[in-house]
């Protein structure tokens, strides 16, 4: 059967065996989530030598853990011995060591072997080599980004470069000092859903209108459809009116000091591919991390940072998070909507992107490039 060319206003998406097939979603574990930066932890979570938490990058179980030195440490969590599992709480804290709970082989939290069971009598062993598997990491946004890879991509350029590439310089993003805010809030969402559709949710607005009253009440320009991302260095305007990024568009806090004048007012998203959404507001940073756990299973860790002195004092923020809760809450039930539709024959080679959704073709095309596919226009 002949396909009938699409009109120039419509563009392809992906084939919908993209969001249901497993072997899909294992190369993207392996060419993705394993082989570029990924979001793990935030920094100020592992508040002190021994803290650690542990973290589903993949198909693998990362630890990340402070040192003695107060360092950033991640390592696989798999014993050198037999290869059980290491840790199986998902956060915890040790006064010392990393021990395993199987034969007891012990390391510090640099990852060096450093004791055993009969140890003493096998002095070949090398107590590095037979360590801990390091996993790369750096802190960028008060957030610890680890990569699996034995040579991992640039981090200029895949991670910090993503953020320029969407406001046009790094210094926007680092105006809001992202490292130095306090936690205000945290809520995890188990979504029903494969982790693609909830970025090219998150990427698009043509949905705003139909969905999301409140975040077009205090953001008038998305009810036109058009989302922030679809402009380079664009930030959608406050409403007249609108006092503060809340759910009733009244005041929220002080603008973050180093944010400038014409970023106020405004908001800005970005997605730092293929598992981060940051969005800036004057007075916050909401910050989306997702570990895709199976083809229709996304868990999504969210963050409300606001300045120390706002969490130190005890101030309400809650007007503030409601309104990102329902975003949220508003778009998981649409993604959890489409998801089934993936299998079905009506979606067998996949649906069409508007115009304002025209830049997900980009995404898209990112995508089949890093799996392998046909490059997509």
């Amino acid at each position: 059967m002949t396909k009938t060319p699409l009109p120039p206003s419509l563009l392809a998406t992906l084939p919908g065996h993209y969001y249901t097939d497993p072997d899909v979603f294992r190369q993207e574990q392996e060419r993705l989530f394993e082989s570029m930066w990924f979001c793990a932890v935030r920094s100020a979570d592992l508040g002190k030598p021994g803290a650690f938490r542990t973290v589903r990058v993949g198909r693998e179980s990362v630890i990340v853990t402070r040192n003695r030195g107060g360092e950033l440490r991640a390592f696989l969590n798999i014993c050198r011995h037999r290869g059980a599992r290491l840790c199986l709480e998902e956060a915890g804290e040790v006064r010392r060591n990393l021990q395993c709970p199987y034969h007891a082989w012990t390391y510090d939290l640099d990852g060096r072997l450093v004791a055993a069971p009969n140890l003493t009598r096998m002095p070949d062993i090398d107590r590095t080599a037979y360590g801990l598997v390091t996993v790369h990491l750096r802190e960028w946004l008060g957030y610890a980004w680890v990569c699996l890879a034995d040579e991992p991509p640039s981090f200029e350029e895949t991670v910090v470069g993503a953020a320029v590439e969407r406001l046009g310089d790094a210094a926007s993003i680092e105006r809001y000092r992202t490292e130095d805010l306090a936690l205000g809030r945290r809520i995890t969402y188990d979504v029903s859903a494969n982790w693609k559709l909830i970025v090219e949710n998150f990427m698009e607005c043509y949905h705003c209108a139909t969905i999301h009253p409140e975040l077009t009440d205090v953001l008038p320009e998305f009810a036109r459809g058009y989302a922030a991302q679809y402009y380079v260095g664009h930030g959608a305007a406050f409403g007249d009116g609108v006092k503060g990024f809340t759910v009733d568009g009244s005041e929220g806090f002080a603008r973050l000091p180093e944010v400038a004048p014409e970023q106020d007012r405004r908001y800005y998203a970005i997605t730092v591919k293929p598992t981060v959404f940051i969005n800036l507001v004057p007075d916050h940073v909401i910050l989306h991390r997702m570990f895709p756990l199976a083809e229709d299973r996304t868990v999504v860790e969210c963050d409300w940072l606001y300045a120390p002195e706002v969490v130190a004092s005890g101030a309400d923020v809650s007007k503030s998070v409601e309104l990102f809760h329902r975003v949220n809450v508003q778009d998981f039930a649409a993604c959890e909507r489409t998801q089934p539709a993936m299998a079905s024959r009506a979606y067998r080679s996949g649906g069409v992107l508007v115009p304002a959704e025209h830049h997900i073709g980009i995404f898209h095309s990112w995508l089949t490039e890093h799996l392998g596919g046909a490059s997509r226009a």
